[in-house]
């Protein structure tokens, strides 16, 4: 840590403000060159003329809430270039708002080399997510800065992070479970939010054809991960049985994916518990993306930039905390080197798709351990006075 700390005090954080401003430049160069904009700005075109916002015969196309188009109107009439330029800014404005408010919740000394270096280390995996224009981008920081709000009972903030969230992406709603189940109080503020990001459109468009979407919608979220037949390949836990000729049936892999998801619920209550406040943030939103990501049967490769500032927040608190060691500086690399397996075509083809998944669970299983050894301690130190 004495030798990475000067390197790293400013330069991570420049690095990364750098790279988004490099970002900004392609946008207004090339703003329909390597993004996902176009199919957000099909979602509003196809919503003011009343057309499907949803192709139930495709595994692709336009996959979000019906609000997310009406609210993305706006940024379509703005044009590619202006209208680029703002949704770039918003996700990347949220994101790092999201890891500048969890640094400040951790305390402790170095805030800002803390602050620089999980963002250095986590930039080559968020880049390419932050380059396309995804809204995985603007769902990290909203689902972050949920988890925040709700644990400290903000009920206004939890409301609006919880309904920019849904906006984003439907998968929000595996964060709003975790968080009703973290503080039940807060639950009639998610289901408000839920009712209040279905009512949107309603504002914008005929009653009938919204009921029509709706449905639609409905009919996607739920075929979209057993649908096989289509070109999308998942980089899920299942991609590496996939990859190596062994795919895993589906019953098998829902199964997996239920029982992980009770092992997350029993994680994030027990570091909620036993976890100091700010880490406990930190470790309850980390042990969720993860779970997002690895266990998301709709998850692809810029899908993991959600996990990658997290993970590299996580990764600099172990470095401050233990002072350096063996498992910081190999996860510091692991998780560098996984976002730089993306920037050429033969080695993107050769990693893709098993690499990921497995490099992220890497990565985050001893982080998860971790935390929880530093909860396991923290109740070993209190022990004594409470018997005293």
């Amino acid at each position: 840590m004495t030798i990475s700390k000067p390197v790293f005090d400013r330069l991570g954080l420049s690095l990364w403000v750098g790279a988004f401003l490099v970002v900004l430049g392609m946008v207004l160069w090339s703003p329909y060159t390597r993004t996902v904009m176009q199919a957000y700005g099909f979602g509003s075109e196809a919503f003011l003329s009343g057309q499907p916002l949803y192709n139930l015969q495709s595994e692709m196309g336009y996959l979000y809430a019906p609000a997310f188009a009406a609210l993305y109107v706006p940024v379509l009439k703005l044009g590619p270039h202006l209208g680029g330029l703002v949704w770039h800014v918003l996700g990347f404005a949220v994101l790092t708002f999201a890891a500048m408010r969890q640094v400040r919740k951790l305390g402790g000394g170095e805030l800002t080399w803390l602050l620089s270096f999980g963002l250095f280390l986590a930039l080559p995996m968020a880049l390419g997510a932050i380059r396309n224009g995804q809204a995985t981008i603007l769902l990290t920081g909203a689902c972050w800065l949920l988890t925040l709000s709700a644990l400290e009972g903000r009920r206004a903030e939890t409301f609006f992070w919880a309904s920019v969230a849904i906006i984003a992406k439907p998968t929000a709603i595996i964060m709003l479970l975790l968080v009703g189940a973290l503080r039940l109080r807060l639950i009639p503020v998610l289901v408000l939010a839920v009712l209040f990001v279905l009512a949107i459109p309603y504002a914008f468009a005929p009653a009938g054809y919204l009921n029509e979407q709706y449905g639609d919608f409905a009919s996607m979220l739920t075929s979209m991960a057993v649908d096989k037949s289509g070109h999308f390949v998942p980089t899920d836990f299942t991609a590496p049985f996939t990859s190596a000729g062994l795919p895993m049936p589906e019953f098998a892999a829902t199964i997996v994916r239920v029982v992980v998801a009770l092992l997350t619920l029993s994680t994030v209550l027990w570091f909620d518990r036993k976890l100091q406040p700010g880490m406990a943030g930190l470790a309850i939103f980390l042990t969720a993306a993860f779970y997002m990501c690895v266990f998301n049967p709709r998850v692809e490769p810029n899908t993991y930039a959600m996990i990658a500032v997290p993970a590299g927040l996580a990764i600099a608190t172990l470095w401050r905390d233990e002072r350096g060691g063996v498992l910081a500086s190999v996860l510091s690399m692991v998780l560098f080197v996984t976002g730089l397996t993306g920037v050429e075509r033969h080695m993107h083809d050769f990693f893709f798709p098993w690499f990921r998944p497995l490099a992220v669970t890497f990565i985050v299983c001893p982080l998860i351990w971790w935390f929880w050894a530093k909860a396991s301690e923290k109740m070993a130190n209190v022990g004594p006075v409470a018997h005293g």
